[in-house]
């Protein structure tokens, strides 16, 4: 079975599970009132967030669905930046609206948070270390420290599964900081930020990623307060009308992001109209 599928079936569970949940869905009613629409992303880099040093303007391809939603749903935006170490607790305390801060599916999260069913594409674990470290699978990461950012789904299988002394850290660039200072062997997050850093900017030449396959590739979907079945279904149609517009190819290739085959997948699924 895909992983996908597998998915698709856990979201269904969700769906169920939550079905039991008693709480008023106020969100989309408090953004129409307020006129605006208050979105959660993490500005860790690019390609998912950013600031532009010459615009100064924030960028990414979180930004931009963000942007997107606020001009489907006629308000204005405001974005927060989140970090991995906060950002549920400022969806579950009102904080943000919803969140897009490149956080994937996974039954733990799908636990204490609601989520958009349709994904928006796909992430998985990248391994950054200095070049000629020897290491070229996940295995070889045993008895090695290794930085995440705290609250990371890859800190789980790192420790579990590899052996990995896994250290957490407050955000991306603190993790990649520390792997800059030798305080860890290697940082693993999101891998396209990964490739993208080694390959265009010159302070990381003597850094690589040596492990061809990612790690638990998941689903990369909206994020919104348990129960809020109405704003789900609200965003899960603006996403569906992002594959069947094109937009949402267009704006990850904008943002220099591959497209997955279940990117691939869910466009069948949605295919444009011609």
């Amino acid at each position: 079975m895909k992983a996908s599928h597998i998915f698709v079936a856990l979201g269904a569970f969700f769906v169920l599970a939550g079905a039991s949940v008693v709480q008023a869905d106020a969100t989309l009613d408090r953004i129409k009132s307020r006129g605006t629409v208050v979105v959660g992303v993490v500005l860790s880099g690019p390609p998912y967030g950013y600031v532009d040093p010459v615009t100064q303007r924030q960028a990414g391809l979180n930004v931009d669905l963000a942007a997107d939603i606020a001009r489907r749903l006629g308000v204005k935006l405001e974005t927060v930046a989140v970090t991995p170490a906060n950002r549920v607790q400022f969806l579950q305390q009102g904080k943000v609206d919803l969140l897009i801060p490149n956080m994937q599916l996974n039954p733990e999260r799908a636990e204490i948070m609601g989520y958009v069913p349709t994904p928006y594409g796909d992430a998985g674990g990248g391994f950054i270390t200095r070049k000629g470290s020897g290491i070229t699978q996940w295995k070889d990461l045993k008895g090695k420290t290794v930085c995440v950012s705290q609250g990371s789904n890859y800190a789980k299988p790192l420790a579990e599964e590899y052996g990995a002394n896994v250290r957490g850290m407050p955000s991306q660039p603190d993790s990649l900081l520390a792997l800059k200072a030798g305080s860890c062997f290697a940082s693993v997050h999101d891998s396209a930020p990964l490739h993208l850093l080694v390959e265009e900017n010159p302070e990381w030449k003597d850094f690589e990623l040596p492990i061809a396959t990612d790690l638990i590739p998941l689903p990369s979907v909206i994020w919104v307060r348990k129960g809020e079945k109405d704003t789900e279904k609200v965003l899960d149609g603006f996403v569906q009308d992002w594959y069947r517009t094109g937009w949402l190819f267009e704006v990850t290739h904008k943002n220099r992001i591959p497209i997955t085959p279940l990117l691939d997948e869910y466009q069948a699924k949605y295919p444009v109209a011609k």
